[in-house]
């Protein structure tokens, strides 16, 4: 009697799971793939183009300030003229050419000589105005 209750008391039921052949098969399937990869060759998108729209882009309304902090203004889309501006008269002829045209950004562009501080009021003054899209014009290295 003694041996059956030793032989039913070594006995346990495994309640772990055996991981490993999983991990197995996740190997060979990453292997599958990394061999085949190099073999597809990936498929054509073709991208669906628009017609032209009605509106052209508006050309954004360029703010120069030249060496000497003098401010001249630039509306490209009425031939591109250099016009003189005062700064008191610069936010009331901004929001009259916006008020025309509302998508029309502004950008200000400035000498590469000239203090930041003077093209920072040029930039404060225009936003506490609400005049809308304003940013800075750069010019790209070569």
């Amino acid at each position: 009697m003694p041996a059956i209750g030793r032989g039913r008391r070594g006995r346990r039921a495994m309640s772990d799971i055996n991981v490993v052949p999983y991990i197995d098969v996740m190997l060979v399937l990453l292997i599958i793939f990394m061999v085949c990869a190099p073999l597809l060759v990936p498929g054509q998108i073709d991208l669906p183009s628009i017609g032209q729209s009605g509106n052209p882009p508006v050309a954004p309304l360029e703010v120069r300030l030249k060496k000497d902090a003098s401010i001249l203004l630039v509306d490209r889309q009425s031939g591109g003229n250099e016009e003189p501006i005062d700064r008191r008269d610069l936010v009331k002829r901004v929001q009259a050419l916006q008020k025309a045209r509302p998508d029309m950004a502004v950008v200000i562009a400035a000498d590469k000589n000239l203090r930041y501080e003077e093209v920072l009021r040029v930039m404060d003054v225009l936003q506490q105005n609400k005049v809308k899209r304003v940013g800075l014009l750069v010019k790209p290295e070569r």
